[in-house]
């Protein structure tokens, strides 16, 4: 399979298939495609029968994602495919045959198949409680490659072991699993009330890369409710 992102910062994720190849998305996902696309509905790579599909229905609890996803392949040639991000920002390929990704729940788009989906499960207790929504995550892994929406303009960091960094919440998009993520509350009490940043950072631990983006959903919301009529 062939791809391409294009026209950032609206991006669209282009996929063109030989006969025979497929991608799998969630459910609503294409844009638009050749007629030589073919869908199926299905729990995608690894539905394991019974067992999978119960434990798809607990992730889906917890993601509030579908259980299900959409395989769309190539039938009696070769065709394409279209995917259009839900926010600006960028559409990014990892290959989680190298190393298993975890991402925000919301950042999902697409896969090959043979990717992995799974909760991702702080080491502590607290990175669950307090990060907030955002903090939901994914693991992404096996041998294929997912693409991940990223909101706004995406700066990567390359963490050296026991190099952490300090990330506002929300703005944390995706990391490699060699990473670690835990929270903790801001210093002093007049900074945690006063000082408009929270009452919770995330501190990411290397060694990995972590990607971070600048427009997160949640931040520009918060910017644009003052300018939207309430009604009366």
């Amino acid at each position: 399979m062939q791809y391409e992102v294009k026209n950032a910062p609206l991006p669209v994720l282009i996929c063109k298939l030989e006969a025979g190849e497929a991608i799998e998305c969630q459910k609503g996902a294409m844009s638009w495609m050749t007629p030589t696309m073919q869908m199926q509905t299905g729990l995608g790579s690894g539905g394991g029968g019974l067992l999978g599909a119960l434990g798809k229905m607990a992730k889906s609890a917890v993601t509030g994602e579908s259980i299900f996803r959409n395989t769309y392949s190539a039938q009696g040639g070769p065709g394409e495919i279209s995917f259009a991000s839900t926010f600006p920002g960028d559409i990014i390929a990892f290959d989680t045959s190298a190393k298993p990704i975890v991402a925000q729940k919301s950042s999902y788009l697409a896969n090959t198949p043979g990717v992995q989906m799974d909760i991702f499960f702080q080491k502590k207790i607290g990175a669950g409680l307090f990060g907030g929504e955002g903090f939901i995550m994914q693991k992404f892994s096996g041998g294929g490659v997912v693409f991940l929406e990223m909101n706004g303009s995406t700066v990567e960091y390359d963490l050296a072991p026991g190099q952490s960094m300090l990330i506002d919440t929300g703005y944390l998009a995706a990391m490699e699993a060699t990473c670690s993520m835990d929270i903790e509350t801001v210093k002093g009490v007049g900074n945690a009330l006063l000082g408009g940043e929270g009452l919770f950072n995330t501190r990411v631990t290397g060694p990995g890369k972590i990607w971070l983006q600048t427009m997160p959903a949640n931040v520009l919301a918060d910017a644009i409710k003052p300018f939207i009529p309430t009604g009366n």
